[in-house]
């Protein structure tokens, strides 16, 4: 993947197919590890906007994990999650829908609600729901999904404040700008703690501006 940031893209690839092939020769075409580096793979496909070739991988993994697995894997979640983000991009919305419910189930399961997992399936439902026009059940999952990052992380983190954002974008989108405010002030004041001002904070305060929420 840093090549891939580098803009060497046909290296990055053969780095991925080449670490993919070691794995199989090693350790078996049926292996968990061979799983992993076909999820690896099928990120990078999908980072490229090639979706089929994505899924392909994704869905070859999957096969892996449950052959090997009577019982619910956190890497099968991770699978379904990253079939459910393709589904998405394509525009695919229920079918998205149903991938994000389905890893969530697993998460949940392997590696309890409070996971980082957990929280980042309920975000995706949350945003699947929103697209889908169910502002209400997209809000509240959402909502939910930044209240475990809250508890596991703190309110401090990068990571809560890319909820917010996110939160934010969705509030105003719904129209309700008085929540998309909130949001956008907390985010911004966790950055001003931090030191932060260019970048998406500067983001953050143009946008604030915008809805008549700066400071």
């Amino acid at each position: 993947l840093v090549l891939q940031a580098q803009g060497r893209v046909a290296e990055s690839l053969a780095m991925q197919e080449k670490a993919l092939d070691i794995s199989r020769r090693t350790l078996g075409s049926d292996h968990d590890d061979v799983a992993r580096s076909l999820c690896s793979l099928g990120l990078w496909y999908t980072q490229q906007g090639m979706f089929a070739e994505a899924l392909a991988r994704y869905e070859e993994g999957l096969s892996i994990v449950r052959r090997n697995h009577a019982e619910r894997n956190a890497l099968e979640g991770k699978l379904l999650a990253n079939i459910g983000t393709v589904y998405s991009r394509q525009g695919k919305l229920e079918d998205a829908l149903g991938m994000f419910k389905k890893a969530l189930r697993i998460f949940r399961k392997t590696l309890g609600p409070e996971s980082e997992e957990a929280a980042a399936s309920q975000a995706n439902i949350g945003v699947a729901l929103l697209q889908l026009g169910k502002v209400d059940e997209g809000l509240e999952m959402f909502e939910g999904a930044l209240g475990i990052m809250r508890r596991m992380l703190g309110d401090e983190c990068q990571e809560v404040v890319a909820h917010l954002c996110t939160m934010g974008d969705c509030k105003k989108k719904a129209g309700d700008v008085g929540g998309a405010i909130e949001c956008f002030r907390e985010a911004q004041s966790i950055y001003g703690r931090s030191g932060v001002s260019d970048g998406v904070a500067a983001d953050v305060a143009a946008g604030l501006a915008r809805l008549g929420g700066g400071v």
